[in-house]
């Protein structure tokens, strides 16, 4: 039996994040695998922030070849497709799950987990949870930096994209009505939570000694900006920060692209920003127990297992502070020292992903060997 059909389920908990993995993995299983995806999101509004062309106002529509639906509390009896994947572990609607448990042959059923360095997460990649009541299994299905996981997230055409902006950035500034900046400037770009000390990096930018261009999509509408009291387009010593309106997702990956340093929130902008081949900086989402440190902490030693020591270090210790919304200003100049050194290591990094397989392309194998 082929695998034609396909439900994927998002939950938006960490807003852009997990709508923006969902929606770049239901386009990719139907323009490059061919199948007939259907997305349930319970919060179509959010990713209409990053997809203009969903109406969030309405309950069904295609984009792209997915048909996108929206998640209600009183689901409809629905017959399953071959395969049924919950993004980030969000529970099934139980009438769902019974239509699931009727299906003959029975959907491939994954359960598609956050993204971890974590070295426990090679052990559980693949393994079975059999339902505890339904002649259901579920099979867990790790994102993952090393080929005993199911990979990232990577479009068939994302290298060459990139390669093509990278050469030649002059339409993308032109895309967004700004001059491109000069070749002295360090161009960043600002994607955090509200619990960033935006202000105190930006006195710090202010008094560096190099021009500093700080993109900011999402602007003054953006919760950061907000608690930091900043309302205008900020403009003080070496630094010129722009608000930028909320970009599509195409847009956002040519922003990361064209910038020398990208700050990233999140799952799907991390992810993003090592396909960039450009320095990065996470906002790592926030969990109970300070967990997400621990994730932190564990991408961040796979990372700079290659950087000299000076280079690791500067890196450490700024995401430390960044994430413990620490004042950036006693971490940014080692940093900024080492951004040469650092862009060099995020090319190869990114060489290095690229030689792995792909999620969505491992999902379809996986679940290929199931039916």
């Amino acid at each position: 039996m082929a695998l034609r059909t396909l439900d994927l389920f998002c939950r938006v908990v960490d807003n852009y994040g997990d709508a923006g993995v969902a929606w770049r993995l239901a386009r990719q299983l139907a323009d490059e695998h061919a199948l007939q995806v259907r997305l349930w999101l319970d919060r179509p509004d959010v990713l209409g922030k990053m997809e203009p062309r969903l109406n969030p106002a309405v309950p069904q529509q295609q984009i792209d070849g997915v048909e996108i639906l929206r998640w209600q509390e009183d689901f409809p009896e629905t017959e399953p497709g071959d395969a049924v994947i919950e993004a980030f572990g969000c529970p099934l609607p139980q009438r769902f799950l019974d239509a699931m448990a009727r299906r003959r042959p029975t959907p491939v059923w994954i359960n598609l987990e956050y993204l971890s360095a974590e070295t426990w997460v090679e052990g559980c990649h693949g393994l079975p949870s059999p339902h505890p009541r339904l002649p259901l299994t579920q099979y867990f299905f790790y994102p993952g930096f090393t080929a005993r996981t199911g990979g990232l997230l990577r479009e068939r055409d994302l290298t060459a994209k990139r390669e093509a902006v990278q050469r030649d950035p002059q339409a993308f500034w032109r895309s967004l009505k700004l001059a491109a900046p000069q070749e002295s400037t360090l161009v960043v770009s600002l994607f955090c939570y509200p619990d960033a000390t935006l202000l105190s990096l930006f006195e710090t930018w202010a008094q560096g000694e190099r021009p500093i261009l700080a993109l900011t999509p999402g602007g003054e509408n953006n919760p950061a900006w907000r608690n930091a009291g900043i309302r205008d387009p900020w403009r003080q010593g070496k630094l010129e920060v722009q608000p930028l309106p909320f970009l599509s997702q195409e847009q956002y990956d040519r922003l990361l692209w064209a910038c020398d340093l990208n700050f990233v929130r999140g799952e799907d902008s991390f992810v993003r920003a090592q396909w960039a081949a450009r320095p990065f900086v996470w906002h790592i989402y926030r969990q109970a127990d300070r967990a997400h440190l621990v994730k932190l902490e564990a991408f961040l030693r796979r990372y700079t297992q290659a950087l000299p020591p000076s280079a690791a270090l500067a890196l450490v210790r700024f995401h430390e502070a960044w994430n413990e919304s620490a004042s950036p200003a006693a971490t940014w100049p080692a940093l900024a020292g080492e951004l040469e050194v650092l862009r060099r290591h995020a090319a190869a990094w990114e060489r290095q992903l690229r030689s792995l397989a792909g999620l969505a392309s491992q999902l379809v194998i996986f679940i290929t060997g199931k039916i």
